[in-house]
């Protein structure tokens, strides 16, 4: 059933900390040729347990890089990322592999679905890696697909399904084993603008009913402002919204001055207000 990496709950009551992640100075170089790509240079921010974050940011910035780091799906080139008080570093590769399986759930753009298995099989998949047996598995997989508004569909291959439905798969999948953390990636950029909306209400309310911590990585302003705090990622630096770095705003991308002057026309008084509370705390 693997190793128990940090117990979150008894964690809270030791520290009495409510922060469930913490990056610190975090830096991620790649080379291209003679050229060196830095799409994290030095980026730090935490997130306490029960909240829900956006970060956004043009294409390219480093979002996708940012959210495989905290899932321990990449390393760092320098700084470091901390579940709780334990850094992600110390653990050993069996610590790294109970914590992506059973701490982190992750939602990808693409849902990733086994097209040839059903969409219970496919979310019993993560339940069986840990040892599950299968007729258990299956039972919590048609649970998780009801909680996702799923269950005639259990029996349904997943290639037969409708993108929203697929994507509705995947976020069962993410969840199947119970994490503290949600870390979505895009989760609705292959979607309509009807099943994006869909899909967002049901991540927001199963983050709610299951007292998950997510980090939602997105393009989709409208949705971003939604969520209890905005982060802007662009050439290598993270800030929030309602303090974009001066670099963002006179970035020549698509988050160029106009875009940054976007989002803060977008974020709305209550999401701006939340982030200027934690800078003044």
């Amino acid at each position: 059933m693997g190793v128990a990496v940090i117990d979150e709950t008894h964690l809270q009551a030791v520290t009495g900390s409510r922060e469930l992640v913490r990056v610190e100075d975090l830096r991620k170089t790649f080379r291209s040729g003679s050229q060196e790509i830095i799409p994290l240079d030095g980026i730090s921010f935490s997130i306490e347990r029960g909240e829900m974050i956006a970060i956004v940011g043009p294409s390219g910035a480093g979002k996708s890089t940012l959210l495989h780091i905290v899932a321990a799906l990449d390393t760092p080139t320098n700084g470091a990322v901390y579940f709780g008080a334990k850094s992600l570093k110390s653990l050993n590769e069996t610590e790294l592999a109970d914590y992506r399986s059973n701490a982190v759930g992750f939602v990808w753009q693409r849902h990733h679905l086994l097209p040839d298995f059903t969409a219970a099989e496919n979310v019993a998949m993560p339940m069986l890696v840990r040892g599950e047996p299968m007729n258990q598995a299956l039972r919590a997989a048609q649970e998780w697909l009801g909680e996702v508004g799923l269950a005639d569909r259990a029996g349904q291959s997943a290639g037969q399904l409708s993108g929203g439905e697929q994507q509705r798969v995947a976020i069962a999948r993410a969840l199947a084993n119970r994490p503290a953390l949600l870390l979505a990636d895009e989760p609705t950029g292959d979607l309509d603008e009807r099943n994006a909306e869909s899909v967002f209400e049901l991540m927001t309310r199963l983050h709610r009913s299951h007292h998950l911590t997510s980090i939602l990585a997105t393009h989709n302003l409208s949705l971003a402002r939604r969520t209890d705090r905005i982060l802007v990622l662009d050439h290598g630096k993270l800030g929030p919204a309602a303090n974009v770095p001066a670099g963002m705003a006179n970035a020549s991308t698509e988050y160029s001055a106009t875009v940054a002057a976007q989002i803060s026309e977008t974020l709305g008084e209550p999401c701006l207000n939340a982030t200027q509370r934690r800078l003044d705390a």
